[in-house]
Parts: C-alpha cells; structure tokens; sequence
C-alpha cells in the first residue's frame, strides 16, 4: 500500500496568535487525534458573550476517523471545550489522574459523564491509536499532572510540549522529565511543537516555591484575617497557603464555586493534603477570631461575579470586607483584565482592606533560558511555536533561529493552516475550515458576528421602535406612529424631537401609500432610512430603528 502523507494542522488553537481555547490536531491518513478542547473567555467587544470555543467543523467532518482527545493538563484553555466537543465527537479521551478529576467535574454538569470514555494515562503510558504511538512526559506548570505527549508517527516523532515551565524544586516534588526529552532528542525529533506564551521574558521562571515563601512571611505577620485570591485550578499555591495557614494556627475557608470544586477534587485525590480540622465551612470561620482564620477566593482576575469582586463591593453573601483584613491578589493581571483587577484593588481599599497586589505570583510558562533549554534537549528538525499571541511566537522562533534551526525549518501557522510532513520534508499544503464559536447561555454557535454588531449598536445609540396601524382596504395610518425609545434619548426631555419623527413616519407612509407601495418590507426601509436619516442630522447618532407594522 502506498504511503499516506502525515499532516500536522492546527485547528484553531490559542496558540495561533492569540491566548485562549487550544487545540491541535495530528492527522496521518484516516486517523486523527487532537491534543487539547479549551476554552477562552470573551473579549471586550464580544457583548454578551460568556466564552469562545473553536470551530469543529473539520472534524466533525472527518468524526469517523477521530480516535481520540489527548489532554496535556486541567487549565479551562486546554480542557473547557470538551463538554461541546465531545457532544459532536462521542471519542475516548486520555489524561492524567487529575485532569480526570477535573474533567469528569465538567462533563458531569453537562450531563455527559456517564457517555464519555475517560482513560488514565501517566508517565509510563504508552497508547496506541491508529498509526500513532503516544507517550505522555510529566512538565512542571501552575497545576499538578502536567505534561507534553511524544507523538510517533510514520513520518517521524512530534514533540508536543504543552504548557510548561521547568521548576526545579517543584511543590509537588515531581520533577520535569528531562531525562525523557533528551532522550527523543537522541532518537531524533521531526518537529517541536512549544508552548510560546513567555518567549518574550528572559532568564528563567522563577520557582513557585518563592510564592510559597512570600504566602508564609504575609500569614506571619498579619493580625487579622487573611483573604487570598488566586486562580481555582493552581493548586500548589492552594497547597502552600494551607500549611502557611496550619504552621500559624490558622483555620482555612474556601469561597468561590471553583475553587471550592478544584480543592474538593484535589483533596479526594491526594493532590492537595490538609489536616482533618484545617479547612472549614466558611460559616464556622466566621465565628473564629480574626487573627485565626484565611480565606481562599476566586476573584484574581476581577470577574464581575467572582467572589473576590463580590466582598469588594459588598455583595458577597457571607464574607465582609472589614478594617484589619489583609487581601492578597496572589496573580498578575492577564492582558486585557487589568482594568477589572485594579477596580478591585481600589474598592477593597476603600473597604479597609490592607491589599498586597504585587509580588506574590511566578507564571507557570517557562521564560528564555527555559524555552532554549527544550530546544536543545529536544533537538528538532522542524519547529512549531505554539500557545501564544504572534509576537510571542515570533520571539519564540528567533530563539530557536539563534539555537541553529534554519529559518526555512520554523513555521508559524494561523488558523487552520496544514502543516504536511511528507518523506521528512515540510511544507504547509492548505487550510481547512476553522476559526470561532461563541457560546452564549444554552446557545452554540448561534450568536455570529451580525448579532454582535447589533448588539454594539444597541449598546452604543440605543434603539428607537415605531409602531403603526395601516388600514387593509387604503393603507391609510389607522393608529400610531407611536414612537418608543430605549438607550436612545430619554423622552420626557425630547418631546419635541420624537414629535418630528413621528411627522416623518407619516409623511414617509403617506407618499409610499400614494405611490401604491404597500409591500411591508418597503415600507419598512423607507421608515428606517427617512427617520434614521432624520435623527443623524438632529443629535449626530445612530440608533437602531425597528419599525413595526400591522394591519386592521
């Protein structure tokens, strides 16, 4: 049988020029496997949007020759899309112990537990699925059971390095496997695909361990309660705060529905160890002393119902800002957050809130020396960055330049990009559908781009309803115009204005009658056009104009 071309597509992956939702897929003849389901939240202009997942189309295409999701680690960007995946993609699904954990969380709530095929993989796994063999190698990240997949293939190996950075006095104790990375080097690697998102920082990630040392010195020193933020799903740091919280006698709380979920999960499975009577109802905390007593919230990034954000503005149902507390905002803010963050900051300021927002975070993603370090581990002939915005991408494929990767072997992909691997030799031979889907409350896919622009219309010049009643015999103006406005202007105070539109409605019907057009969809236009045209003269706005017309 003659030989099928291995392709290498990234469809549409976070990684592809921006941060958020990725997704890799590896496709060698008539199987096909993808690395990752995330997720990504909404960006400001997407207006009512609650998150962005990415286009399935292309596999849904080719379902019959999916074999299966390998997941790198629990982060929402890698494993928040798999409950709208798997709805379309009935495939097994493979991840570590605690990326199970977190997944069978998710598919529960979606009511897809019991329809899935979870597989446990670990650092000895070695699966076979169609043409590809998958080894799975532990990396140290913001979250326990992490790593990257070895991926054989016919036309050579792929290393795919997921998120990563390389702590080498992890919390957890576990070690990244070096040793297994310069081993593939040594076996030879056809392409590195790399986690890009620090490219532009240089030295080294600093060890989370220096995050626990900080937690430690705060909790000493503080003479009431201690409320900290951070995200839900970094567990070495939920771990660090409850022995700092247990070396000073110090009760821990949990507030914030993941977080609550994340350390519940982490606790069952060992990932998090607590003693019997350290972690607490927050009601029970709330009858203890002060000086006592931590709080663990969500709430790092500023989320507008996280419950962080909540206390600041005092609408959290059991947990109050008062004078004394000290607040730590254990993160840095993620681009595009920062307004939301120090909007936080100043209302728990105002509370009385002694805040510490700076300082007490190292990022989970590994910088320059790291990033160099996998290239030279690894040793490939082609090179992929991945899992960041462009630019990161473009730093990240100047270091692997400076490392002796030729310019010509480096490809940086968009969206749905093919990347071909054919008798060792690359090239990107087409793209395949791929892009965004924005989920909106029980909605996929059903909110596009034409109702976001109505809604930022909405948003920004209101809308403005006329209602009329036509005569069906002489289509004469039986009631109405009657003019409603929401966003627009506000009515009292512009009588006189409203009172002209409504003259227009009626001189523009009563020449359409006159001209014969009675078709609604004219008459329609001819409202919307004469009165928006109108109202841009008068007030230099651009409302939304729905006319409304019925008969009698």
């Amino acid at each position: 049988m003659a030989k099928k071309h291995f392709k290498l597509s990234v469809i549409p992956l976070g990684g592809v020029g921006e941060i958020g939702k990725n997704m890799t897929v590896y496709r060698y003849g008539d199987d096909i496997i993808v690395v990752d389901a995330g997720i990504k939240f909404p960006e400001e202009e997407m207006l009512g949007i609650d998150a962005v997942i990415p286009d399935i189309s292309y596999l849904v295409e080719n379902k019959e020759k999916v074999r299966g999701i390998f997941v790198t680690h629990g982060h929402e960007d890698h494993i928040g899309g798999l409950p709208y995946v798997l709805r379309e993609l009935n495939v097994p699904v493979y991840a570590t112990r605690l990326t199970l954990g977190l997944i069978e969380n998710k598919l529960r709530e979606h009511n897809l537990l019991d329809t899935v095929k979870l597989i446990r993989i670990d650092g000895d796994s070695a699966i076979q699925v169609g043409v590809f063999r998958i080894s799975f190698f532990y990396m140290n990240h913001s979250i326990p059971d992490t790593g990257g997949f070895a991926i054989d293939t016919p036309e050579g190996l792929i290393v795919h390095t997921g998120d990563f950075k390389i702590d080498h006095t992890p919390v957890d104790g576990r070690p990244a496997e070096l040793s297994k990375l310069a081993g593939y080097g040594e076996k030879g690697v056809l392409a590195l695909v790399a986690d890009s998102t620090n490219a532009e920082r240089e030295g080294f990630t600093p060890s989370e361990q220096i995050v626990g040392k900080k937690i430690d010195d705060i909790i000493s020193h503080a003479t009431g309660r201690v409320i900290l933020a951070t995200f839900a799903s970094n567990i070495h740091r939920v771990q660090e705060v409850i022995e700092a919280a247990e070396r000073y006698d110090r009760k821990v709380a949990v507030v914030g529905r993941s977080m609550v979920n994340n350390t519940q999960i982490a606790l069952e499975l060992g990932y998090l160890s607590a003693g019997a009577s350290t972690i607490v109802d927050v009601d029970d905390a709330s009858k203890l002393p002060p000086e006592r007593v931590v709080i663990l919230s969500t709430g790092s990034q500023g989320e507008p119902m996280s419950a962080l954000t909540r206390m600041a503005r005092g609408a959290h149902r059991k947990v109050e800002i008062v004078p004394g507390d000290t607040v730590v905002l254990a993160s840095s803010p993620i681009p595009g957050n920062e307004k939301y963050v120090f909007r936080t900051i100043d209302q728990l300021f105002r509370a009385g809130a002694h805040v510490i927002y700076r300082g007490v975070h190292v990022s989970g993603h590994g910088s320059q020396e790291e990033l160099k370090l996998m290239l030279n581990l690894v040793r490939p002939k082609y090179f992929v960055p991945v899992h960041g915005e462009f630019r990161m991408q473009r730093v990240h494929a100047g270091l692997a330049e400076s490392m002796g990767v030729s310019e010509e072997e480096i490809f940086i992909l968009d969206l749905g990009d093919v990347l071909e691997f054919n008798n060792g030799q690359a090239q990107i031979s087409g793209k395949v559908t791929a892009g965004t889907v924005m989920i909106d409350g029980l909605g996929v896919g059903d909110v596009g781009n034409i109702v976001l622009r109505d809604r930022k219309l909405l948003s920004q010049d209101g809308i403005l309803v006329v209602v009329v009643t036509l005569s069906k015999e002489t289509g004469s103006v039986l009631s109405g115009p009657d003019i409603i406005s929401r966003g627009f202007v506000y009515v009292r105070e512009s009588e006189a204005l409203l009172d002209q539109a409504t003259k227009i409605v009626e001189t523009t019907l009563t020449r359409m009658v006159a001209d014969n057009i009675s078709e609604w969809s004219s008459l329609k236009t001819a409202v919307r056009e004469s009165v928006g045209r109108f109202l841009y003269e008068q007030t230099r706005r651009r409302p939304m104009i729905l006319p409304i017309i019925m008969e009698a």
